[in-house]
């Protein structure tokens, strides 16, 4: 196998991973929704306290131990996977919420505008240079919340949670980079959310519904047990596409899971959809689409830079070798 072949490959199974992370994000509201009658915050501690079982054992499985014990040693890791986590239960309360109580679109509007959310904290927390374009799609996607606001007369509180909480948590991820694994870093993260998850339950149990695990049914006993595989299956999976693709094919494609979620909660949802709202998606979209052709022109340019640099050193050596080769010729 040449090695074109082996990286064609390799692109090919890192977009099939990624997309298949994006689209089980893109499927997960049909999936919480199916656990009802369980409340949002009786679903976000199974989910947190079933993610730390099933991250044991993942770990064990892929011999992932000795990564894991030399993260614990190292305490600064272990408050950035502190800090992970408070960002990623915000994130998963808000998105149970929201998904629960009937407004599925409004957490399709902060996945909408997370990417661009993310190029924002890398300005002003990276100190990060953005190009013209991303500036644009910036304005645009605020002028398209001032109108959600304005017209439509409602705060989008949660799809603005849903985009801070992950777009500081992807911050920190790319703090901490590869000296956490995916496993590692989602075990330590529900780790420290445990606390949080044991009073949740003891408070719900303590309402009228009570809690409704093994109360529903064995089929919803079930499905609340696969809370946690449906939390780290999708997160391993982007993993693996990330390692293998460019940020570009990222930046692309991870719009199916917001596309998904807007689908789901206007098509099959029926949520209303009044014509300010949709101004302000239409607003949002251009937006992407700005953000998206900037993706575009810079992986173009990227490529040409690529290819003029491999190009010159061949002038070079043809240059200086022309007159063996020539000789070469003339002999055949």
């Amino acid at each position: 196998m040449t090695p074109d072949t082996t990286n064609r490959a390799t692109q090919t199974a890192g977009v099939g991973f990624a997309g298949a992370a994006y689209l089980l994000w893109g499927v997960l509201p049909l999936y919480f929704l199916l656990l009802l009658p369980t409340g949002p915050w009786e679903v976000v501690a199974w989910r947190v306290l079933l993610s730390f079982v099933f991250c044991l054992l993942l770990l064990t499985v892929m011999r992932g131990w000795g990564a894991f014990r030399a993260i614990i040693r190292q305490p600064k890791l272990l408050g950035w996977t502190a800090l992970a986590g408070l960002l990623i239960y915000v994130n998963w309360q808000v998105f149970l919420i929201g998904t629960l109580t009937g407004n599925v679109v409004e957490t399709s509007l902060g996945y909408f505008i997370n990417p661009i959310t993310t190029v924002l904290l890398g300005v002003f927390v990276l100190k990060e240079r953005i190009r013209r374009l991303q500036w644009a799609a910036i304005a645009i996607a605020a002028v398209a919340v001032v109108v959600i606001m304005v017209a439509h007369g409602s705060f989008p509180w949660i799809a603005l949670s849903l985009t801070a909480s992950f777009g500081i948590y992807g911050l920190i991820k790319k703090k901490i980079g590869p000296a956490v694994d995916a496993v590692s870093g989602l075990t330590l993260e529900s780790f420290w959310l445990i606390p949080i998850a044991i009073v949740q339950l003891i408070i719900v149990a303590q309402t009228p519904s009570g809690l409704t695990m093994g109360t529903q049914g064995g089929w919803h006993a079930v499905l609340l047990a696969l809370a946690g595989v449906a939390t780290a299956v999708p997160l391993l999976l982007f993993a693996a596409g990330t390692r293998r693709v460019n940020l570009t094919v990222i930046g692309m494609i991870q719009f199916i899971t917001p596309v998904m979620q807007f689908l789901i909660g206007v098509a099959v949802l029926h949520e209303p959809m009044p014509p300010e709202r949709w101004a302000g998606f239409i607003i949002v979209w251009i937006a992407i689409t700005v953000f998206v052709i900037d993706l575009l022109l810079a992986a173009r340019r990227s490529r040409r830079t690529i290819a003029q640099t491999a190009l010159s050193p061949a002038r070079t050596t043809g240059g200086s070798s022309a007159a063996p080769r020539r000789t070469s010729s003339s002999r055949n």
